[in-house]
């Protein structure tokens, strides 16, 4: 249980704003470091079967200017490619996605860190209006990107993979999830977003990932 908080205590978290083709946007922006040099973690989430195995499986035409699919729904295309320091791709999902075009973009930017290894910096962008943001607040994809970076952390370390829906039943899984909910309520807050509204979001975004009843 208390690697699973480190990692969660690990990341550096901040909500800002964007401009995207869609038109104005908010951020959810994760830094942290990884004890791997930067060719290595470029190479984890650029080479397909690699980042099958700790983000989601992943097909497409898999180069600048063409387009990707990963085994859940998330798909766009590969706007920006700059190895082994930058990555941006759209990134649509859910019913009608493909109808709205530019409203949400995926950007990591790897630097050198101490020691040899890597700052990772994971900036996701998306013109999000009623109801999702002013309910969820940027914990509705930022507890999603915290479980997969999560997931990360461990390939990157010993090649173990993570189970996100067996993890989320399980009392260390639903901790990480509602310790994550409240992180990103406080960088709404530092964001200055109006605490009954903050508050309200986390909540909402814990029932989402962490539900009563839903413990094993």
């Amino acid at each position: 249980m208390k690697d699973v908080l480190d990692e969660l205590a690990a990341a550096r978290r901040a909500m800002g704003t964007a401009t995207l083709p869609a038109g104005d946007a908010y951020t959810i922006e994760l830094r942290r470091d990884y004890d791997a040099s930067v060719d290595e973690v470029w190479n984890a989430i650029t080479d397909p079967e690699r980042l099958g195995r700790w983000l989601k499986p992943v097909t497409g035409d898999l180069r600048l200017g063409g387009s990707f699919e990963l085994d859940g729904g998330e798909h766009g295309e590969i706007l920006a490619c700059d190895p082994p320091r930058r990555l941006r791709v759209s990134w649509l999902f859910g019913p009608g996605a493909d109808e709205w075009p530019g409203t949400s973009e995926v950007e990591v930017r790897l630097s050198p860190g101490t020691a040899g290894g890597t700052e990772f910096e994971l900036v996701h962008a998306a013109a999000v209006g009623e109801p999702m943001f002013p309910t969820y607040g940027p914990g509705a994809g930022g507890v999603g990107w915290d479980l997969h970076l999560l997931s990360f952390s461990r390939f990157l370390a010993d090649g173990e993979t993570l189970d996100h829906d067996e993890f989320r039943t399980l009392s260390g899984g639903r901790e990480f999830a509602r310790r994550s909910a409240a992180a990103w309520g406080e960088a709404h807050l530092a964001a200055g977003g109006d605490p009954d509204r903050v508050a309200a979001a986390v909540a909402a975004t814990t029932a989402f990932y962490a539900p009563e009843g839903s413990e094993r």
